[in-house]
């Protein structure tokens, strides 16, 4: 192999291949507007780039700090690298290359709260922006309700001072600005959440509540908290994808980032202290998100995590893969058909054409985006992406047979093994507690569905008391393990339906 020449760094951009876009702007003369918590890859992929662009029109107040809540792999990966890191853009035509420059700090929050804290509470700093995945948020996803027996609940209520989830910096930091103050910042959450923007800041007014009711009443009126909807598919970084991004750059980035063309950002125009323009870059600003959410939501998130569970008990490792399986090949734009059903869709949206594109950005053999991934955090993530559509059809009376398939795929995949017998690395909030129920009830539908429906945080009171779901859950499951996830997905997407505990056909 060729000795490298370098790392990549603000002295190596220079030397960079002609083909790769890198930042333009003075980046010495940024200033920092924006403190990111959760500073992942969907980040850098995203919400970074807009800002990147922003900083190369010339409006350098926007520079973003970023934050770990938990561990300092990201900051040991840029901090060498002056923060810079590369954005390849692949699909099956190709691959472009991009170095973002926005980041100029990250911080490592378990390592020192009070520089992130102090980082926060800055005169520059308008907008605190989050991608803390769902369980970042510490409340219940049945409700939307903080959870104030959360532990990090209970030790930021304690230790004001020293936080360690996002709430509890969001708190301290909006406190000390107004001891001091300083107007305060806009939380902006750019997270998977139903309303995200009024979901953290009920969460936020809560936790300022159990502070004291001044700071609640504070947080209630003054802290603007804007709902968006964010999309791009961003896979994990592999070393193979590491060694081919050394090789185009002829240095080595220690984290490039691997994501599609595709890019949405909606975003609810409420920033009382200022924003980036960045609807200027391909950002859309609205009056309400809502529907806009509720579209990608039930039919990008809802057919991703059922295809993710569906797909990786069916034992194949990517997308890709798995939407290339005959049967969840024809499940997943049946789900989404049902899942378009109860929406009330954006002035002028294309639906039609937006689920079509979904299939497309789905085949994109170029991600290689693994079913596993998806698969993480299911307690948090059905709620959102499945749970919702399934009530809005029982109450319109429709069938739920396929929506309630995805459903019956997480449970199986809670069971521990795929189809081959091979163990699952079940990674989730709630995995002990999800894998004790499992391994009590054994793979048997009707004793492993009704142990897994007694998860209020999941299901609610009306979902596990509702026959109608009940009845349908446990019969998916008994097909997936009877039959196999791809047959009982082919027949699911064959199905034309009943009307749940109707007896009518539709």
């Amino acid at each position: 192999m060729t000795p490298l020449r370098d790392e990549l760094n603000a002295g190596s951009l220079a030397g960079l291949p002609a083909h790769v876009q890198r930042p333009g702007y003075d980046r010495s003369a940024v200033k920092t507007g924006i403190v990111h918590l959760g500073i992942g890859a969907f980040h850098r992929a995203h919400q970074a780039a807009y800002t990147d662009d922003v900083l190369a029109s010339g409006d350098l107040r926007w520079g973003i700090v970023g934050a770990s809540l938990r561990r300092g792999d990201t900051r040991d990966a840029l901090a060498p690298q002056n923060g810079l890191y590369t954005v390849a853009i692949r699909s099956g035509e190709g691959e472009d290359l991009r170095v973002i420059g926005s980041i100029g700090d990250v911080l490592v929050a378990p390592e020192g709260p009070d520089r992130l804290l102090a980082q926060m509470t800055a005169p520059s700093v308008a907008i605190v922006s989050l991608t803390v995945t769902e369980k970042g948020y510490c409340h219940d996803p049945a409700t939307g309700e903080l959870d104030e027996k959360h532990p990090d609940i209970v030790h930021d209520l304690a230790h004001p001072d020293q936080p360690r989830s996002a709430i509890g910096f969001l708190a301290a930091a909006i406190l000390r600005r107004r001891m001091h103050g300083l107007p305060p910042f806009t939380v902006l959450s750019c997270d998977n959440l139903p309303s995200n923007g009024r979901t953290v800041h009920r969460i936020l007014k809560r936790f300022a509540e159990l502070v004291s009711p001044d700071f609640g009443a504070y947080v209630a009126s003054e802290i603007a908290c804007p709902d968006t909807m964010v999309d791009r598919i961003v896979p994990a970084t592999t070393e193979e994808d590491r060694d081919r991004i050394r090789s185009e750059l002829g240095v080595a980035d220690a984290w490039p980032i691997m994501t599609e063309p595709f890019s949405q950002w909606v975003i609810e125009d409420n920033f009382p202290s200022g924003r980036p323009a960045w609807e200027k870059f391909g950002a859309t600003l609205v009056e309400d998100v809502a529907p806009y959410e509720a579209m990608k939501l039930r039919l990008l998130n809802g057919s991703h995590s059922s295809l993710a569970y569906l797909g990786y008990l069916a034992g194949h490792q990517t997308v890709a893969d798995a939407i290339r399986d005959p049967g969840i090949g024809a499940f997943v734009p049946a789900l989404m058909n049902d899942a378009a059903t109860t929406l009330q869709l954006p002035p002028g949206a294309d639906v039609e054409g937006y689920k079509s594109s979904l299939i497309e950005r789905f085949r994109n053999t170029a991600l290689k985006h693994r079913t596993w991934q998806i698969a993480m955090d299911g307690s948090q993530k059905l709620p959102q992406r499945l749970l919702g559509t399934i009530r809005d059809l029982l109450a319109a009376g429709r069938p739920i047979d396929r929506p309630v398939l995805g459903v019956a795929a997480w449970m199986r995949y809670v069971a521990g093994t795929d189809e081959a017998g091979n163990p699952i690395d079940l990674r989730d909030p709630l995995a002990a507690d999800l894998r004790q129920l499992a391994d009590e009830a054994g793979l048997v539908a009707d004793r492993l569905a009704p142990a897994l429906f007694s998860v209020r945080a999941i299901f609610g009171t009306d979902l596990a008391e509702d026959s109608r779901f009940r009845d349908a859950v446990i019969s998916a499951l008994a097909r997936i393990i009877e039959h196999g996830a791809s047959a009982a997905a082919a027949s699911a997407a064959a199905a034309t339906g009943h009307l749940m505990g109707h007896g009518e056909h539709s």
